[in-house]
């Protein structure tokens, strides 16, 4: 309960329309930058490619992004691949898995006649028969005796959903909970792999709404000072008893986009480009990011996300900031994966529309259109990045439109999913359309895009 207040205290005190103008400008500066990553042995047919929301991943020859499916703790059992074992075939999944409660194991999974395998929606990636494995790359033997491409004994896969080189429409990496561990209700879902980001010890990468934010190894976020630059310090003093200098060690030297800063005689602090880094004392736990709602202060991102549609606004909720329509209505983002063996997700357009109609409207496409609107696209409005398109939607089945559907709705997309307002929300701010579905949507329902959402644990 004190986390929670002092988390709440700490947002009520920021200045909402300064810190969305400072947060914009410091996209619009970083927007062009990428994520640099480590050098690392790899077989000659895979290359690294930059991604808008995923940072440096892993791709084939044609571009596509690989991923693996690291298993995780659900309510009633483990799901996804184990280190060194393949789990994704070509035999059709029928019945329900019971891995999370409180459907039982052996219930009929919906649209069996047109229900894809786990191989049709995730090709593994095969090796050539004179293929060796090289540095962190190994190769698995499959049930039919191809071999299969792994990376730090993760089989790879790729998508079916990705078209074109740094497409990650398949998975991604964030992460449900600060810790990074399974909560029993989300889905083993796919995630992207890619070369380790090129940092100092003691760092990490963790991928937010908003970018890749740079942390420490224990996931605490890292800050920096607009009145610093890379030879000069100035929080100092009584500044530094809430903002501790992340200290560089004596044998620390420059390299890349880092460097070091002498503070004082023997005290060196690293530096990324060119901003002294700190860590907030305050922040209530893991995953936070408070510590930018002081004046002058800002998180640092390796990279971030790209520029919203221009017609969506940012709202303040008591829970955090959250993506609105340009009329102040929180969006919300459908997610789901069915509890299967092979824990297919049933979020994307070409998958089943059953799950979702279920939940927004008991079945009905009609009911879920008057509960949950899709957010439209104005006539003048065209798609702004891969993470924020406008696709062509059938309003009647959920699925993507074609050229012979009577109605068609131009609509918003992210990751290639649309996006939905929720009738319930009746002023700007609210969000009582949040967590609808099941396991407060976590597993098959709508939840809203947050910004920011590190308030929230122990909220929710």
């Amino acid at each position: 309960m004190f986390r929670t207040l002092v988390t709440l205290t700490l947002l009520l005190a920021a200045t909402p329309d300064l810190r969305a103008a400072e947060q914009d400008g410091v996209g619009q500066s970083e927007s062009m930058l990428r994520e640099a990553y480590r050098d690392i042995p790899m077989p000659s047919r895979f290359h690294v490619e930059h991604t808008e929301l995923e940072g440096p991943v892993f791709a084939n020859e044609q571009g596509k992004t690989l991923y693996t499916w690291p298993q995780l703790k659900l309510r009633n059992g483990y799901s996804g691949e184990a280190a060194g074992q393949i789990a994704c075939y070509d035999e059709v999944v029928t019945v329900s898995a019971g891995l999370m409660s409180p459907y039982p194991a052996g219930l009929k999974l919906p649209e069996l006649d047109s229900r894809p395998s786990c191989t049709d929606l995730w090709p593994p990636v095969l090796a050539a028969n004179d293929a060796e494995p090289v540095g962190d790359w190994s190769l698995l033997l499959r049930k039919d005796g191809a071999r299969q491409w792994a990376y730090r004994e993760q089989a790879l896969y790729t998508s079916v959903r990705d078209k074109e080189a740094g497409d990650t429409y398949g998975g991604y990496r964030r992460k449900r909970r600060a810790d990074g561990g399974g909560d029993g209700d989300s889905p083993a879902g796919r995630v992207p792999a890619g070369p380790p980001p090129l940092l100092p010890p003691g760092f990490a990468v963790k991928t937010t709404s908003i970018g890749r934010m740079l942390t420490t190894h224990q996931n605490y976020a890292v800050y920096a000072f607009a009145g610093d630059s890379a030879e000069k310090a100035a929080c100092v003093g009584e500044c530094t008893r809430e903002r501790q200098p992340i200290l560089a060690p004596a044998l620390a030297k420059a390299f890349g986009e880092w460097s070091v800063l002498e503070r004082a005689p023997g005290v060196r602090q690293w530096v990324y480009r060119g901003a002294p880094l700190y860590t907030y004392t305050l922040d209530p736990e893991p995953w936070s990011q408070v510590g930018s709602d002081a004046e002058g202060w800002r998180n640092v991102f390796t990279q971030r996300v790209p520029q919203l549609p221009a017609s969506f606004t940012r709202q303040r909720t008591l829970a955090g900031i959250v993506l609105a329509t340009a009329e102040g209505q929180t969006i919300y983002t459908y997610q789901c994966g069915d509890d299967s063996v092979d824990q297919l997700a049933c979020d994307h357009p070409d998958d089943t529309q059953v799950y979702r109609l279920a939940i927004c409207g008991g079945g009905d496409s009609a009911r879920c259109r008057e509960h949950w609107p899709y957010v439209l696209a104005g006539a003048e409005e065209s798609s702004v990045s891969r993470a924020w398109r406008i696709v062509e939607i059938n309003p009647n089945t959920g699925r993507f439109a074609d050229d012979e559907d009577p109605e068609t709705l131009r609509v918003w997309a992210y990751r290639e999913r649309p996006v939905y307002t929720y009738e319930g929300d009746k002023k700007p701010g609210d969000v009582h359309g949040g967590g609808t579905g099941e396991w407060r949507g976590k597993r098959n329902g709508l939840r809203a895009h947050w910004l920011r959402d590190d308030y929230m644990k122990g909220i929710q």
